[in-house]
């Protein structure tokens, strides 16, 4: 949504240049008119002089009225200053995201952002492999169908999940560093617990993608030999075939290349 109190003000900044623009038009007109009308009466084209220059004042006293009931209201509240920054910047994304490769720029920034945030805690070290394991498991997911989409499908639940977990860990690290000797013991406890659970988790993601990649190696391994590398041997042989045959053509055809008698 768009910011009201800036609307307001260019809806009045518009009205004034329109309400300017009709006066100066109905003044030049009703001049015109005063000034071409003749002393004898009225002609055609003198009214339609008169005419024109009627519709100019008419609407340069609507411009005007429409200016003044406009600049009586109240202007609308100034954003706050975070709501205006996050306003913009979902505008910057929506405008990025419309771009072709937009979508991969903007989850690179992402990723690049929560590496960042969780740089020097124990989260960062599984954070990044998990990134890893998603990136191998988001070019494999194109050729993971039938029995495999709801790997696929549970693979997606788990990196949330355990990028919530990351971060959560990452927080509890930092409580842990301000809180006080009594409360430490506790605190430490549970973030122990965190960071066990989260490298549990980060090495079964690692495993799910390398059974996925072990499934779509399978899936597309032939029986025997591939059936590209068949098709080359057949065409290679009768190609060969083809320049023999061309060969004993043109030695037959070449007096100089026939066998004596």
């Amino acid at each position: 949504m768009a910011d009201e109190r800036a609307r307001h003000f260019r809806r009045l900044r518009r009205l004034r240049r329109s309400a300017r623009r009709w006066s100066v038009m109905a003044g030049g007109l009703t001049g015109t008119a005063a000034v071409l009308t003749p002393y004898a009466g009225l002609g055609l084209p003198d009214a339609a002089w008169a005419g024109a220059a009627g519709s100019a004042l008419a609407l340069a006293a609507w411009r005007w009225v429409d200016l003044r009931a406009l600049a009586a209201r109240p202007a609308p509240p100034a954003l706050d200053p975070a709501e205006a920054a996050a306003r913009s910047r979902a505008r910057l994304v929506a405008a990025v995201e419309r771009l072709p490769a937009g979508p991969g720029v903007l989850a690179e920034l992402r990723r690049a952002r929560s590496r960042l945030a969780l740089r020097g805690t124990s989260a960062a070290e599984p954070w990044a492999r998990l990134d890893r394991a998603a990136l191998t498991l988001g070019g494999l997911a194109g050729r993971l169908s039938g029995l495999a989409e709801p790997a696929v499908r549970e693979a997606a639940d788990a990196d949330r999940s355990l990028r919530e977990l990351a971060e959560r860990v990452a927080s509890v690290e930092r409580a842990l560093r301000l809180a006080p000797a009594d409360a430490r013991a506790p605190l430490a406890g549970a973030h122990r617990e965190l960071a066990a659970q989260l490298e549990s988790g980060v090495a079964a993601y690692e495993r799910l993608v390398v059974a996925a990649a072990g499934y779509l190696a399978e899936d597309a391994r032939p029986s025997g030999e591939h059936v590209a590398a068949s098709r080359l041997a057949e065409a290679t042989d009768l190609l060969h075939g083809v320049a023999s045959a061309l060969a004993e053509l043109r030695a037959v055809g070449d007096p100089l290349r026939s066998p004596t008698r």
